[in-house]
C-alpha cells in the first residue's frame, strides 16, 4: 500500500501540543496528488527519524486528514501504511477489552502516561492514491490507529487523561524538553550528557 512512499522523503520539524493546527479538526483530503504524496514521504521520513510508529499530518503542520504509520500489532506483524480521511470504529459494550498501556506523543515529547483504549481497532479510509483501504489493528496498531486519526479531529492523547495524569504527563515533557530541539528530529535528540 504504501511501500513506494516510505522512503525518499525529507525530514521535518515536529509540531508540538499548543501550536493550533494541533487542537483543530483537519480538511478532508480531495486532491489524491504527487503533492500529496511528497507530504507521506516526508511524514514517513521524519517518523523514523523521530523513532515513532505513526504520524498525522497535523504533527508536520498540515491540516490535512492524513496519517502515515509503520507499527507492530498484536502478533509482532508491523503493518505500513498511509490513511487518509480516516474513520475508526472500535468494538462496543461487551466486545470492548480496554488496555491501559503507557502511551506518549512524538508533539509531546518525553512524556508518557497509562491511557486505557480498545485493544481492536479497525480504520478505514483511503491510501494516498485515493483507493479504499482497511487496516484491523490489535495491540499497539490499534492504540497507534486511534492516537492518529484523534490527532486528525484536534484531539491530542493529553486529552484524554484526567487532570492530575496530564499533570505527571506535562512535568515529565518539561523535564525532558530541552533535549529536542526546536526543529527535532531534523536536529537529533540530544544526549542527556550533551
Amino acid at each position: 500500500m504504501a511501500d513506494d512512499l516510505t522512503t525518499g522523503g525529507t525530514v521535518l520539524p515536529i509540531t508540538r501540543w499548543g501550536t493550533p493546527v494541533m487542537h483543530a479538526p483537519t480538511r478532508a483530503v480531495t486532491d489524491f496528488d504527487d503533492d500529496l504524496r511528497t507530504l507521506a514521504r516526508d511524514m514517513f521520513a521524519t517518523m523514523h527519524a523521530a523513532q515513532g510508529v505513526g504520524l498525522a499530518a497535523t504533527q508536520v503542520g498540515v491540516d490535512l486528514s492524513m496519517f502515515v504509520f509503520e507499527c507492530p500489532d498484536d502478533d509482532d506483524v508491523v503493518q505500513t501504511g498511509v490513511v487518509c480521511n480516516p474513520e475508526v470504529t472500535v468494538p462496543e459494550a461487551r466486545d470492548r477489552v480496554l488496555d491501559a498501556t503507557e502511551e506518549g506523543c512524538l508533539s509531546y515529547p518525553g512524556g508518557y502516561q497509562l491511557l486505557a483504549r480498545p485493544d481492536h481497532a479497525v480504520c478505514t479510509g483511503q491510501d494516498a492514491h485515493g483507493n479504499p483501504v482497511t487496516i484491523e489493528g490489535t495491540g499497539l496498531l490499534a492504540r497507534c490507529l486511534q492516537h492518529e486519526t484523534d490527532h486528525l479531529g484536534g484531539t491530542v492523547f493529553g486529552d484524554r487523561l484526567s487532570t492530575r495524569a496530564r499533570r505527571l504527563l506535562s512535568k515529565q515533557h518539561e523535564e525532558l524538553a530541552h533535549l529536542y530541539p526546536d526543529d527535532w528530529p531534523v536536529t537529533p535528540r540530544r544526549t542527556s550528557a550533551g
